[in-house]
């Protein structure tokens, strides 16, 4: 059996956002055909079966009232035949609510696939992403937070300690907030600044209990990739210098991709799969291996499939790693 599940709810086209939205539907419905077509991907994974989260599990990240008004959007959308937003960036079509609580379910069943010790990581094609939900509002294309979802739940079902790195081009602020005051999830995103959704600078670290388990490393536009890589690298072994997790997530947004439309950083494929490796390392040496990458960000149709095919690739250790920077390749 593979060590390494890839899980993609079949909702998820059904969440529509309209022409010239850049989170659209050929996102993930590329990336799927991408994956079920890459000989390395098929050779080493296999395909887990989603499911749907539960109002009690989105409820243990997200406020009664968001909740209600995602709901409430939801209805309007099917009622009205037409997108509701919720703010300038975020709308909802008939078929949103829907696939948002699938692709938060996917996660879970990802988890449970790890915690049945069935699978020891997996990559969820989830859309809408979701890091930028806070607790009580959707924003920057998102609705609920499927990562924030995923570590409760991992920690529901007992793992203690949850690192969540978040790779995105954009700040994770919902992530962020959830687990603010947080010591048993720490939140690590690296990312470009200033940028959307304006927050994740080098002082935001947690507050009370919280305090220290928050990492920003911001990346000034055009940041070279080799500096990229080298900040990512130092952020783990400082985490891992005090923080040993039980559990490892990724919100593995590919928007600082070089080719990227809504970003301004430089890395290349290479770069995503050294960076996987190096979250391998950390899970493999804490946490038994057990991973799991969760789609964000990324939004160039023509690179995006081939760059998640690396990445999952790298998960499932069939990626040859590139080599750190400043050695040669």
């Amino acid at each position: 059996m593979a060590e390494t599940w890839l899980f993609a709810p079949p909702t998820q086209a059904n969440h529509t956002t309209g022409p010239h939205h850049p989170e659209t539907a050929a996102r993930t419905t590329r990336i799927i055909r991408a994956l079920e077509q890459d000989v390395h991907v098929q050779t080493a994974c296999q395909w887990g079966t989603p499911r749907p989260a539960t109002t009690d599990e989105l409820a243990r990240v997200h406020t009664p009232d968001h909740l209600a008004r995602v709901a409430e959007a939801g209805r309007a959308a099917q009622a009205r035949q037409q997108l509701v937003a919720l703010d300038p960036d975020t709308v909802m079509s008939a078929g949103s609510y829907e696939a948002a609580g699938d692709a938060a379910g996917a996660v879970l069943a990802a988890i449970e696939a790890i915690h049945q010790g069935k699978a020891r990581r997996a990559f969820v094609v989830a859309r809408p992403p979701g890091h930028h939900a806070t607790p009580n509002r959707a924003m920057g294309f998102c609705l609920f937070n499927n990562v924030a979802v995923g570590a409760r739940h991992a920690q529901h079902l007992g793992f203690q300690r949850v690192l969540i790195v978040d790779w995105d081009v954009h700040h994770g602020n919902g992530t962020q907030d959830i687990f603010y005051a947080d010591p048993s999830v720490f939140f690590f995103s690296i990312h470009q600044f200033p940028h959307y959704p304006g927050t994740g600078s080098q002082w935001e670290c947690g507050v009370g209990p919280g305090e220290g388990f928050t990492l920003n490393v911001p990346l000034r536009a055009g940041t070279p990739a080799a500096v990229h890589l080298e900040a990512f690298e130092a952020g783990l072994e400082t985490i891992t210098s005090r923080f040993h997790p039980d559990f490892v997530f990724i919100s593995a947004g590919f928007d600082a991709h070089v080719a990227d439309p809504l970003g301004n950083l430089n890395l290349t494929d290479r770069d995503f799969v050294r960076m996987t490796h190096l979250v391998n390392k950390v899970a493999d040496r804490f946490s038994a291996g057990r991973l799991v990458s969760v789609l964000e960000g990324g939004y160039n149709l023509d690179t995006l499939p081939q760059t998640v095919c690396h990445h999952v690739a790298a998960l499932a250790g069939v990626a040859e790693e590139a080599p750190a920077a400043g050695e040669e390749p």
